[in-house]
């Protein structure tokens, strides 16, 4: 089975709330996505990492491309560097890319289908919903205490 995943990171791959504000966001989230999608219940997941770690598209990933020399990114590239990074995180960003070997962040690369890097996440699963609106997205971030974006996955 198949699953969706809407995410909400701050968006600073750095930043991190403090604790006690959590709570709230949560609670917005949980307001803004209590439906059920398919008869499976939503499920608020919410991760801290000593790291940036990788909060990608899962299967809506359609294109990764270079900032640099507007060319395709290699995606098995990508897998690597996700599978390589998978449990202790990105201590750096910066990468060189294979296109064309120029130095650039795995932040700045152009995703189709948003792709995103945090130290904080909020996952909701199988949230019922598409996108959080802009109007959404200023709540959380207000709640939170810093500007965020959203990711949506296929898992």
């Amino acid at each position: 089975m198949s699953d969706d995943v809407l995410s909400v990171i701050p968006s600073d791959p750095q930043w991190q709330p403090e604790r006690d504000a959590v709570d709230a966001v949560v609670a917005l989230v949980a307001d803004l996505a209590p439906g059920r999608f398919g008869g499976v219940a939503v499920e608020i997941d919410v991760s801290w990492y000593d790291a940036p770690n990788a909060v990608d598209c899962g299967a809506n990933l359609e294109r990764i491309g270079c900032p640099l020399c507007r060319g395709d990114v290699d995606p098995g590239w990508w897998g690597d560097l996700l599978e390589a990074h998978r449990d202790e995180g990105f201590p750096t960003l910066a990468v060189e890319v294979p296109c064309c070997g120029g130095s650039t962040t795995l932040d700045a690369l152009d995703y189709d289908w948003p792709c995103g890097f945090a130290r904080f996440e909020i996952a909701v699963w199988n949230p019922g919903r598409t996108w959080f609106d802009g109007d959404e997205l200023a709540r959380l971030a207000a709640e939170l205490g810093h500007p965020v974006k959203q990711i949506q996955a296929h898992v």
